[in-house]
């Protein structure tokens, strides 16, 4: 009898837990998680203003807003401590991994959504952290409708260096890199100085570009609004027929 897809996964998992070199790649995740969030958790924490990007920019109006929410900002600051912590201490890693992600994919969709440049780095984070989950598959399948009686089998590690699992790894980090470079038009940047130098590189229309940093840092509107002036103004025809 053929075996079913899950269980086939299942096998799948449990050879690649085996290997010593997937085990140290998921203890770097750890503590690369941890190190990204102690540093933002501990500025909420002690009160200070998250991020240096103008209050024009449009992840700025946010943090802004998020600021003065008070104890929330504080509260947000210990959920991220609290994730870093427990993904250090190896007993209570699967749990810090469960807090982390809905952390993470808030600031993966928040930075999308306002064209970030941090936008690279917060999707390699979530991919990080669904590999954490998946490596903890086999304690974490006990809180999913797929839980099953498990077999104790003695289990021996392998020293052989996963050579196809390490090049998927990197083209996937490649692959983020790459498709966030051509995903948007246009970005603000994270300053003025930032946004203007990218319109050098604007070859659609850099005076379009230009009046689009200005409508950003200098009017203080909002993106979606700046996005529309800078369509209009780079393809005025496709404009019209919006119209």
């Amino acid at each position: 009898m053929l075996a079913s897809p899950l269980t086939a996964l299942e096998g799948l998992h449990a050879e690649l837990r085996r290997n010593k070199w997937i085990r140290y790649f998921a203890i770097f995740c750890r503590i690369a998680l941890a190190l990204g969030f102690i540093p933002s958790g501990l500025v909420k924490v002690t009160g200070e203003r998250f991020t240096g990007l103008p209050s024009n920019h449009p992840l700025g109006h946010y943090f802004d807003a998020l600021f003065l929410t008070s104890y929330y900002y504080t509260f947000i600051g210990v959920g991220q401590l609290l994730a870093a912590l427990l993904l250090l201490i190896p007993r209570t890693a699967l749990l810090g991994a469960i807090v982390y992600f809905p952390i993470i994919v808030n600031i993966t969709v928040l930075t999308y959504a306002t064209r970030f440049e941090g936008t690279r780095v917060a999707t390699l984070m979530l991919l990080a952290n669904l590999f954490l989950l998946a490596w903890d598959y086999q304690r974490l399948k006990h809180i999913l409708p797929l839980s099953r009686p498990d077999k104790n089998d003695p289990v021996a590690e392998t020293n052989k260096f996963p050579f196809l699992f390490f090049a998927f790894v990197f083209l996937t980090a490649v692959s983020v890199v790459v498709i966030n470079a051509f995903l948007y038009d246009i970005r603000p940047g994270n300053s003025e100085l930032e946004c203007t130098n990218g319109c050098k590189y604007n070859s659609d229309n850099p005076t379009a570009c230009q009046h689009f940093c200005e409508c950003i840092f200098e009017q203080g509107n909002l993106l979606n609004v700046c996005l529309n002036k800078y369509h209009a103004e780079k393809d005025p025809a496709a404009a019209g027929q919006a119209k």
